[in-house]
C-alpha cells in the first residue's frame, strides 16, 4: 500500500517507523527541517521537507498514486486541507487527526474520510483501566462483548501452578484465553505447553461477563479507587478530567501553570485544581494519598509523569498510570512501580491501522511493549477459513485466535470451533503473520 503521512510529530513519526518496517511504501511530509532530516536517517522511507497541505507538494508525494493519506500534524486546519487537497488528487483516502470538535462538523464534506482523536480515545480507555482496578489494559471487541485484559502476573498467581494445557483440563469451564506473555522484552505468543512465569505481562482475551475470573487467574487485587489524582494540565488531562468525574470519581489536578490551573477550575467546578509541582513531595503529601487513589500523569513530559508516579506510589497511591512519548522508557515502567501506560502514538495507530490491513477490518489494538496486534476482522463468504475448525487452518505459530462473535453470542473457542461467514473473529499476531492469518478470512 502507498500511503503519506503528513507531520513528523509523535504520532506522525511513529506511524511512519511502523509503516515502513512492515514494508508498506511510506512517504512522510514535514515542514521542520531538523526534524524531516532526523526521521529521514531513521527510517527506509521518502521524507520530503514542506507544506503537507500544498497542491505542489502533494503533487511530489504522488497524491493521486496514493491510497492513503494520514494527516496528524499539530494543525487541525491543516489536517483538513491536506485531506481535502489529497482528494481531489485523486488519494483513494484520507484520515485526519482532528482535536476541535467544531471542526469535525462537515469534515467528511472536505474530503476527510476518517477522523480521529487520539486524545479522546485514551482518556476513555483510562476510565476502562481505572475501573478494572489493576488492569494495565482493558481493550473492548465485539462492541465490548469480549475483551482484552493486560497485568503483571504475581509470584502466586494460580495461572504459574502448571502449563496452559494442563490447567485447561483441570477447570470444568474455560472462559478466556492467554494470548501472549511479554518476558524480558521478548514477545512469547502462549500454546498449550506455555507455562507462564511470576512477573510476565499477560494478554488475556475472555467474555466481558468474566474479565474479573480472568484478572484473578493472573493474581491482580483488584483495587476499589475513589479519587484520581491528575498530574498535567494537557488537554489529554483535561479530557480525563471529564471522563473520571462522569464515572462518578472525585478529581484532582495539579498543574505548575497558574493560567490554565486557572482555566482548569473554570471548566471543573467539581474539581480539586492546584498549582503546583507534581512531582514535589510536599505538595503531594498535602493530598494524604491513599490505597483508593490512583495517580496520572498525564503532562507532556515522559520524565515528569514517571517521577510524578514514582513520588505518589512512595506515598502511598494505589496506583500509578503514566503517560509517555518515547515508547522505549515503557520496559522500564513495571519494574518501577507504574501500573499502566498510555500513549497518544499506540492510540493513533490503533485507529489506522485497520486501514491498512486487508479485509473487513473492525478493530486492531496494539500494546506498549510489544509490536504485535489484536485484531477484529469479519469473516467473509467464500474465505478460506469458512466451515473448517481451527484446529484445521493450521494458523501460523505467532497467531493466537481469543474470541468470536456469531450473532449477538459470543465466546471464547477452541481448536474444534468451526468458522463461519460472518463471524467476527479476534486473533493476536506478531507483525510477521498478520498479512498470512488476515488473508484466510478474507475471500
Amino acid at each position: 500500500m502507498r500511503i503519506i503521512v503528513v507531520g513528523a510529530g509523535a504520532v506522525g513519526s511513529y506511524l511512519a517507523e511502523r509503516l515502513s518496517a512492515e514494508g508498506q511504501d511510506v512517504v512522510v511530509i514535514e515542514d521542520d527541517e531538523d526534524r524531516a532530516a532526523q526521521l529521514q536517517e531513521s527510517i527506509d522511507a521518502l521524507v520530503l521537507v514542506g507544506n503537507g497541505a500544498s497542491a505542489q507538494m502533494l503533487e511530489k508525494a504522488r497524491a493521486e498514486k496514493t491510497d492513503l493519506l494520514i494527516a496528524v500534524s499539530n494543525s487541525d486546519g491543516a489536517n483538513i486541507l491536506a485531506c481535502h487537497t489529497a482528494t481531489e488528487l485523486g488519494t483513494k483516502m484520507t484520515i485526519a487527526r482532528i482535536e476541535h470538535p467544531e471542526l469535525r462538523e462537515g469534515a467528511d464534506r472536505l474530503g476527510v474520510d476518517v477522523v480521529i482523536d487520539p486524545s479522546a480515545t485514551a482518556a476513555k480507555e483510562l476510565v476502562g483501566v481505572v475501573g478494572a482496578g489493576g488492569a494495565s489494559e482493558l481493550v473492548e471487541f465485539a462492541d465490548g462483548k469480549l475483551v482484552m485484559v493486560g497485568g503483571r502476573v504475581d509470584r502466586d498467581a494460580p495461572i504459574t501452578r502448571a502449563p496452559l494445557r494442563e490447567l485447561r483440563m483441570r477447570r470444568a469451564e474455560w472462559g478466556w484465553v492467554v494470548a501472549a506473555l511479554v518476558r524480558d522484552g521478548r514477545t512469547i505468543v502462549a500454546h498449550g505447553d506455555t507455562l507462564v512465569r511470576s512477573g510476565d505481562h499477560a494478554l488475556l482475551m475472555t467474555t466481558d461477563d468474566r474479565v474479573n475470573e480472568a484478572t484473578k487467574m493472573i493474581g491482580l487485587k483488584r483495587r476499589n479507587i475513589e479519587r484520581v489524582v491528575i498530574m498535567g494540565g494537557t488537554r489529554l488531562a483535561e479530557l480525563s478530567a471529564d471522563e473520571m468525574a462522569h464515572a462518578g470519581l472525585s478529581v484532582v489536578v495539579v498543574d505548575e501553570d497558574r493560567d490554565r490551573c486557572r482555566y482548569l477550575a473554570s471548566r471543573h467546578p467539581d474539581a480539586l485544581v492546584v498549582n503546583g509541582d507534581p512531582t514535589d513531595p510536599a505538595v503531594m503529601g498535602d493530598l494524604e494519598l491513599g490505597p483508593k487513589d490512583v495517580v496520572m500523569g498525564l503532562s507532556g513530559w515522559d520524565e515528569v509523569n514517571m517521577l510524578g508516579c514514582l513520588v505518589a506510589k512512595a506515598m502511598g497511591a494505589g496506583m500509578a498510570i503514566a503517560r509517555f512519548n518515547r515508547i522505549s522508557y515503557v520496559g522500564l515502567l513495571s519494574g518501577l512501580g507504574i501500573d499502566a501506560a498510555v500513549s497518544s502514538r499506540l492510540m493513533a495507530a490503533s485507529a489506522i491501522l485497520r486501514f491498512v490491513r486487508q479485509g473487513q477490518v473492525e478493530r486492531v489494538a496494539t500494546f506498549s511493549d510489544t509490536d504485535a496486534e489484536a485484531i477484529e476482522i469479519e469473516v467473509e463468504p467464500g474465505a478460506e477459513a469458512c466451515n473448517r475448525s481451527l484446529l484445521d487452518l493450521n494458523l501460523p505459530l505467532g497467531v493466537v485466535v481469543g474470541g468470536i462473535s456469531r450473532k449477538g453470542t459470543t465466546f471464547v473457542p477452541d481448536g474444534s470451533t468451526v468458522v463461519r461467514a460472518g463471524d467476527h473473529i479476534i486473533f493476536f499476531s506478531l507483525p510477521r503473520d498478520i498479512e498470512e492469518s488476515a488473508a484466510l478470512f478474507t475471500a
